[in-house]
């Protein structure tokens, strides 16, 4: 078992004094496997700039701006949040819910290993063919 100890003591994590803001880590474990990476870094950004409720108002043109995506993947990865039950939505707000109560399994019948899940956030979520039309 290693032991763990402090390494930067005067650097150690505080719940921030102005705002809020936290990821639980069953995201990575149960539902980031299954996210486009935009999906996962729009998670990230709404967690980060949301209040204690989770609440944030940022327009989609600042997201973008941002999170260097054009609204149209900003849209598409806010859809696919929405689809997974990790947001709601109503311009202009949007809500950061609490994860629902589920758990990843690989193909396999496994679970998804954490080496697996930062593979596929290192993968980049393949580009919409032109050819096909919503």
């Amino acid at each position: 078992m290693i032991h763990k100890q402090i390494l930067v003591s005067d650097r150690v994590r505080r719940p921030p004094e102005d705002g809020w803001s936290w990821i639980d880590r069953r995201f990575l474990r149960e539902h980031a496997a299954r996210l486009s990476h935009e999906a996962i870094v729009l998670y990230f950004f709404l967690a980060a700039v949301s209040d204690k409720h989770g609440l944030s108002f940022y327009g989609d043109a600042s997201i973008a701006l941002r999170l260097r995506m054009s609204e149209t993947v900003v849209v598409r990865a806010r859809d696919e949040l929405l689809a997974a039950d990790l947001v709601a939505y109503r311009a202009p707000l949007a809500q950061v819910l609490s994860l629902p109560q589920t758990r990843v399994q690989r193909r396999d019948g496994g679970l998804a290993s954490f080496g697996e899940i930062l593979r596929t956030l290192a993968t980049p979520s393949p580009s919409p063919d032109p050819r096909r039309s919503s």
